[in-house]
């Protein structure tokens, strides 16, 4: 099992260098001179020589690089925003805990309630609780995260006064938007679950476990849930990953100081660095989602412990055998 995730760590590497490369690249590739978007229009030439000096533009794009990844990797250094001059890892640092809060609330909500409408759907095929699971996640996978947002808003904000409509504060700041931000993740887990019930449901170890006389929940919950879960945690990965990616139209919708705001920010003002360093991170976040769900493949497969308990023992022996 070690020898599994520290194979998974090791690819970790070149992922995320792959990824800093390729969006460094891309941004370095955009058009427009960030000097003259910073100075304004009435610069002179001398001026923003002395900028792009000050910035590091003058060098060739492989130093940039260089020294981008060497302050990023080395320094946790993601340089200073062209807007404020303030650091950006001190920015994300301090805005990143609220978008993780909301994410995590927003993936418990999407894999508690996916999970339960795909059970509900795989175990009742055919009849009105698997029409009715099923319309649910279609609407909901139809259904624009922004357009729901401002829904509810005008809902339970507007006409209602039940819950506040922007900003930050306790708990209940995070209905909305973790409500909003999780019904494409509910829909997606949902209907995979749903197929992965109904393709496990039809083996000869359910039709025995039902044989013994075992209650129909005991059915589903120790015998069709625990081997139908590869695929379930895999699209909930993905929509973890999704989530921290909706972020940026969900806290820009209620006016969330988080790390998605703070990048729509910086996109509305071609403020590259910022762009890049949130990019970066959300890069990572997804590489990291991606991560967990191969760890969690290793203690929910038997395949894959065998296969590394028998490498494992095979090593020993000719170990020695030497």
């Amino acid at each position: 099992m070690a020898r599994y995730i520290g194979k998974r760590l090791l690819w970790m590497i070149p992922i995320i260098l792959g990824i800093v490369v390729m969006i460094f690249t891309i941004l370095h590739l955009v058009p427009g001179d960030p000097a003259k978007m910073i100075l304004g229009l009435t610069a002179t030439p001398e001026q923003i020589a002395a900028l792009h000096t000050k910035l590091g533009l003058d060098k060739p794009f492989l130093v940039q690089l260089g020294d981008y990844m060497s302050g990023l990797f080395f320094h946790l250094d993601m340089g200073n925003s062209y807007v404020t001059g303030v650091s950006i890892s001190g920015e994300i640092l301090s805005r990143l805990p609220r978008t993780i809060g909301l994410g995590l609330i927003s993936m418990i909500i999407s894999f508690v309630f996916g999970v339960l409408l795909g059970i509900l759907a795989g175990t009742h095929q055919n009849r009105w609780q698997d029409s009715l699971s099923m319309v649910i996640a279609l609407v909901g996978v139809s259904m624009p995260a922004f357009w729901l947002a401002l829904m509810l808003v005008l809902l339970f904000s507007v006409k209602l006064n039940l819950l506040p409509a922007s900003g930050m504060g306790g708990i209940e700041y995070y209905i909305l938007p973790a409500i909003a931000n999780s019904v494409g993740g509910i829909a997606g887990i949902a209907r995979q679950t749903r197929s992965s019930i109904l393709e496990t449901i039809r083996s000869d170890y359910v039709t025995t476990a039902r044989s013994k006389g075992l209650k129909e929940n005991e059915v589903v919950m120790k015998h069709i849930l625990p081997n139908a879960l590869i695929p379930i945690i895999t699209v909930a990965g993905q929509s973890f990953a999704g989530v921290f990616g909706g972020s940026l139209i969900i806290e820009t919708v209620f006016s969330i100081n988080g790390l998605g705001l703070y990048m729509m920010s910086g996109i509305t003002s071609r403020d590259y660095p910022v762009v890049q360093g949130c990019v970066v991170l959300l890069g990572i976040i997804f590489s990291l989602c991606m991560l967990l769900v191969d760890i969690a493949y290793a203690f929910v497969d038997p395949r894959i412990k065998a296969q590394y308990e028998g490498e494992s023992k095979k090593k020993k022996r000719k170990e020695a055998v030497a």
